[in-house]
């Protein structure tokens, strides 16, 4: 039995369109931009800085002992300087579930949260935030359970939290239906608005205006919710905007000329190596459990969980008649957005948040058929977005930092002259701030790509943290990230990342690796 399934590109996208109401006709009627929200003061903030960034996280398992909270609690320490919190996806493991984000999401994150003292009686779709909290959609957000293992793993629920530190799916009876309660717990849900009550909602919280449109007001403390599945906000004179990778993460067909990474053949011959590897490991996790060590169990199930994630992969691409559409509208509206904001003389920077990174040295995501497929559209569209402003960057790299998860562990990797308009940018993968951390390949720092037959280096990564060493030497650092930025142009940014460090003992670190510019 599959243990996830995931709805197409087209039902998320319909899905999530109803749950907004989008373009209703009194939303039309009132000039409502739904995919923007201003802060409540955010434009007239300081240009000088911070915010935090986590990804990969939502997980409940090491309940005695939780890598989320540790990380949260880093993050703590930070929070008066820090003016807001981006979360690159994936909020709630293992499918996105209602029933498992109080243990899940509140329940780490209570001190950020209106009522977070009596975090118990918060219901997921009543959070608010004391302090802007932005987050988009990863894979697990999206996810659901068949309904024969749902009912399996409700039933079995209570047996497995007692022998919690042996065997946790982390499931409960369902999943996230198709997305939903990712967006009853964080997007401004218009479908539960009676229409009798729609006018006078809208002209309550969609009482902002940016460019001549109403867009919504994030309220800290009052009103926190974010208005679209993709949205842009401005901070500091910095435009940031949020994506939906899910819709454009499809690889072409293993058919279609654009596809030049993968064949039909390499890839099932790469599917029958992973079952072979998984089930040696299933083997062993089945020796384990006769005689349970919690460290042994961890890391054999953390193996398995990523064969799994690799196999599902390549089961996307092998399935030709599953290949879905790519969300053009999403894609065309970042070029819009990106354009108009390079055109405006007052914005000092472009920075981009979402799930599905494009470059990645992580073991697990670097071959990926979605990290390639996330890479060209989105080359796609800063291309034609370089084309329209050249005279105006000037050669400047048109985004300032691309934040993502997805892989599970820090990095930050720099592009070089890939030829397309994402040439010298940073990118930051914060995917380590809770669950299973991943190690870094062995391929090395460089990631090459065939270019005229030759291969061809188009990104590098300058510092890696995730899983490494073994047994008594086996580390784990669970990481979240602060962003400074400085004030005035040319902008300026700095990272700082929170690490929070099992070591094979059990016992923890928690520390600050040193700041390094942008």
């Amino acid at each position: 039995m599959q243990l996830i399934s995931e709805p197409s590109i087209e039902t998320k996208i319909q899905h999530m369109q109803a749950r907004v109401r989008w373009q209703h006709p009194q939303v039309i009627k009132r000039h409502i931009d739904q995919t923007r929200l201003q802060i409540q003061g955010g434009l007239n903030t300081s240009e000088s800085f911070s915010f935090l960034v986590l990804g990969d996280s939502g997980t409940g398992r090491h309940r005695r002992d939780s890598p989320q909270r540790r990380v949260a609690e880093s993050m703590m320490a930070h929070g008066d300087q820090a003016h807001f919190v981006l979360h690159t996806g994936d909020v709630v493991y293992l499918v996105g579930s209602s029933e498992q984000y109080r243990a899940n999401f509140i329940k780490p994150y209570r001190e950020w949260l209106v009522g977070g003292e009596n975090y118990r009686k918060i219901a997921y779709d009543r959070i608010t935030f004391k302090q802007p909290f932005f987050p988009v959609l990863g894979n697990h957000d999206y996810y659901d359970l068949p309904r024969l293992l749902g009912i399996f793993t409700g039933l079995t629920g209570p047996l497995r939290y007692a022998f919690r530190s042996y065997m946790d799916l982390d499931l409960g009876w369902h999943g996230s239906f198709q997305g939903d309660a990712y967006a009853r717990a964080f997007i401004d849900y218009l479908q539960n608005v009676p229409e009798s009550r729609l006018d006078a909602y809208l002209d309550r919280h969609y009482d902002s205006t940016f460019r001549g449109d109403r867009c919504l007001t994030y309220r800290p403390g009052q009103f926190t919710r974010v208005p679209n599945r993709y949205y842009s906000f401005r901070y500091g004179g910095i435009d940031f905007f949020a994506l939906d990778s899910n819709t454009f993460n499809t690889p072409p067909p293993l058919d279609d000329p654009d596809n030049r990474y993968h064949s039909r053949q390499q890839l099932q011959g790469q599917r029958e190596a992973l079952e072979a590897d998984k089930a040696d490991l299933l083997h062993k996790l089945g020796l384990v459990m006769a005689n349970p060590r919690e460290d042994d169990h961890e890391d054999l199930t953390e193996k398995i969980e990523a064969l799994d994630e690799e196999i599902y992969d390549i089961d996307k691409q092998l399935a030709r008649a599953n290949i879905s559409a790519v969300d053009q509208a999403q894609l065309d509206w970042l070029r819009d957005r990106l354009i108009a904001s390079w055109q405006d003389a007052s914005v000092r920077g472009r920075i981009v948040f979402f799930h599905h990174p494009p470059y990645v040295t992580e073991a697990t995501k670097w071959f990926q058929g979605q990290t390639l497929a996330v890479r060209h559209h989105l080359r796609m569209v800063l291309d034609a977005v370089g084309a329209e402003v050249a005279d105006i960057a000037q050669g400047q790299p048109l985004l300032s930092l691309v934040l993502c998860g997805h892989a599970h562990c820090f990095e930050y990797l720099r592009t070089g002259d890939t030829g397309h308009g994402d040439a010298h940018i940073p990118w930051m993968i914060c995917g380590g701030s809770g669950y299973s951390l991943r190690r870094q390949r062995p391929q090395g720092n460089d990631l090459t790509e065939q270019i005229d037959g030759q291969a061809r280096t188009v990104a590098t990564s300058k510092l890696f943290m995730g899983r490494s060493g073994q047994g008594s030497t086996l580390k784990r650092p669970y990481t979240a990230l602060r962003i400074d930025v400085s004030s005035g142009s040319p902008l300026q940014l700095s990272a700082v990342p929170l690490v929070a460090e099992k070591q094979s003992s059990g016992e923890w670190q928690g520390y600050t690796h040193a700041a390094f510019p942008v």
